[in-house]
């Protein structure tokens, strides 16, 4: 039976030149890879190991990337390894199917949002009223599904955010902030829902997976191993759970022990 691993990309298996946590020496820093460009520009990189790894890993399991990106901003990463089969955009909003949005996924998920939570355009219009130019550089609506804005981070107000995420939690939503980026997405928009949808197609017994973020929990919790880094929302709330492995690795070597973690787990049942 074969293997899914589901992880989530930005700060779990890529990282931006800002987040690669490179305290050590400069000579002894780890050689990177480029894993995306955008408008001409390196934007994400991972290891050069990690990229070994994880070719290694799409020999051995099903590897399904699961990010909260738009469907436009995942398909700008160019990740080593075989080609994903399935892959999970815009937070569980669009299961991909060879580079393709599943209709009836997509509608199925759509449906579950009309009917369990608050609208995007009430969530919307309360960011747009409360947020405060000084600190809000972006407004930003993700495929009709949820939204978020890029901020500068030092200016946020910390009382904002959590009066912001009690708002939220009224009305089915979560709050989640991630480095510039504050999210708001609808509870019931979920990366578990997609990942074991992907589960049920492959007939895979054993599910693992990685992430970073609060809108990483979920997808965690789903699986029968999961494991978080050192750095994010997670580790900087001491987030855990009985299945789950936190990491002391920060950065972009965290990435690179969560592919050897997952290679470890999976090759058994090769």
């Amino acid at each position: 039976m074969p293997v899914l691993v589901a992880s989530d990309l930005d700060r779990t298996l890529v990282y931006s030149a800002a987040a690669l946590g490179l305290t050590m020496p400069d000579p002894r820093a780890p050689r990177l890879l480029c894993v995306e460009v955008y408008e001409s520009r390196p934007l994400s990189y991972m290891t050069e190991t990690a990229a070994g790894l994880l070719t290694d890993l799409g020999d051995t399991a099903v590897f399904v990337p699961t990010t909260t990106r738009t469907r436009e901003q995942y398909q700008r990463i160019n990740l080593p390894g075989p080609p994903a089969k399935y892959a999970i955009c815009a937070n569980g909003g669009h299961l991909l199917v060879d580079g393709v949005s599943d209709p009836g996924w997509h509608a199925r998920v759509t449906a579950r949002l009309a009917d369990e939570c608050a609208s995007l355009p009430e969530i919307r219009d309360h960011l747009m009223n409360t947020a405060d130019p000084l600190w809000v550089r972006k407004h930003r609506v993700a495929e009709d599904l949820f939204a978020y804005l890029v901020v500068e981070r030092e200016l946020l107000p910390e009382d904002w955010v959590k009066e912001l995420a009690v708002w939220a939690e009224n009305r089915g939503w979560t709050v989640s902030l991630q480095g510039r980026k504050l999210y708001a997405v609808p509870k019931p928009l979920t990366k578990s829902a997609a990942v074991r949808e992907v589960a049920r197609r492959t007939g895979a017994d054993l599910t693992l997976a990685a992430g970073d973020s609060l809108l990483d929990a979920d997808l965690l919790l789903a699986a029968d191993r999961g494991w978080r880094p050192g750095h994010g929302e997670l580790a900087d709330s001491d987030w855990t759970a009985p299945a789950i492995s936190a990491l002391p690795e920060r950065g972009v070597l965290a990435g690179e022990r969560i592919l050897r973690e997952f290679l470890h787990a999976a090759s058994p049942a090769r």
